[in-house]
């Protein structure tokens, strides 16, 4: 199976266009696209993983997948990377047209080559946001800022059901009832009864 694999994620971006170029591409080198799988996401981080996460279930050894570019499969350098690597170890033949990649198989020198150099990357992107987070806790902390959470209670998603919980406490309904009716886990529960002290 060939899949095209459009993804955007902005209004300004087409879903035309990049289905267009796979098209094109298809057609000078003699391949004949089986299916299109289309993300018309913004989009949220888990939202696009899980999505990305159903493209690699329709994946099979043998496959060829085309994008437009690499940044189609993710947000970060070491999303892509973590992606890139799925693929071709599922014996996947993975094809970016922007980039000119076009990776057949995982135990190619070209394959085990572009595999090292997106883990350099990723690598090299999480060193550099590390290191920004930490100068930008250094200047905080120069500038007199306090870090680290307040310190006493903090709010709670449970503060406007602090009567109801009280009633249903007051009829005796266990804790663990009460934590299924309000759809919280039962630690969450017991911790908020506990720390405004009710019975």
């Amino acid at each position: 199976m060939t899949l095209g694999f459009i993804r955007i994620s902005t209004i300004y971006q087409d879903l035309e266009n990049q289905r267009n170029v796979i098209l094109h591409y298809a057609q000078g080198d003699k391949l004949l696209i089986d299916e299109f799988f289309e993300l018309k996401l913004s989009t949220r981080k888990k939202e696009l993983q899980d999505e990305l996460e159903n493209l690699l279930l329709r994946l099979n050894k043998g496959d060829t997948l085309i994008m437009t570019e690499l940044s189609r499969l993710g947000r970060s350098v070491s999303e892509v990377t973590k992606y890139v690597n799925q693929i071709i170890e599922k014996g996947v033949r993975l094809i970016c047209l922007k980039e000119g990649i076009d990776l057949k198989n995982q135990h190619s020198m070209q394959s085990k080559v572009m595999i090292t150099m997106f883990s350099l990357f990723g690598e090299l992107e999480r060193d550099l946001i590390s290191q920004r987070t930490k100068e930008a806790l250094a200047t905080k902390k120069a500038q007199g800022v306090k870090l680290g959470r307040p310190k006493g209670p903090g709010k709670s998603k449970l503060d406007p059901r602090k009567e109801e919980i009280q009633l249903f406490l007051d009829k005796k309904v266990s804790k663990l009832s009460i934590s299924k009716i309000l759809g919280v886990s039962y630690p969450t529960l017991y911790n908020f009864v506990s720390k405004h002290k009710m019975s």
